[in-house]
């Protein structure tokens, strides 16, 4: 999560669970997770604030992003994701998920 919505906690609630959701989430499907139960989490992870979400899906080599506002993007065995201007830096090479 970003620093300032990290900042603006206080240091009790810094110290337990927090109540915010944050920016940047991952899922990588389970062989015996449903698609449309995780496709249904990642709308509420961005009903709840995430800016961008992403679900892996070893079996197919898929991977969906979400961002908010807008429909999922499917991208077919994808080389690497970033955290685009989320999480700016972050590269994960796909093949170490693959």
């Amino acid at each position: 999560m970003r620093l300032d919505r990290w900042n603006s906690l206080t240091p009790e609630q810094q110290e337990r669970f927090i109540p915010l959701c944050p920016d940047f989430v991952v899922e990588p499907m389970s062989p015996s997770a449903n698609r449309t139960d995780l496709q249904a989490k990642m709308q509420e992870y961005l009903d709840n604030g995430v800016q961008l979400g992403i679900l892996i899906d070893r079996a197919s080599q898929q991977v969906e992003c979400y961002h908010p506002g807008q429909s999922p993007e499917r991208f077919d065995r994808p080389e690497t994701l970033s955290g685009e201007d989320v999480l700016p830096g972050f590269v994960l090479p796909m093949n170490l998920i693959w």
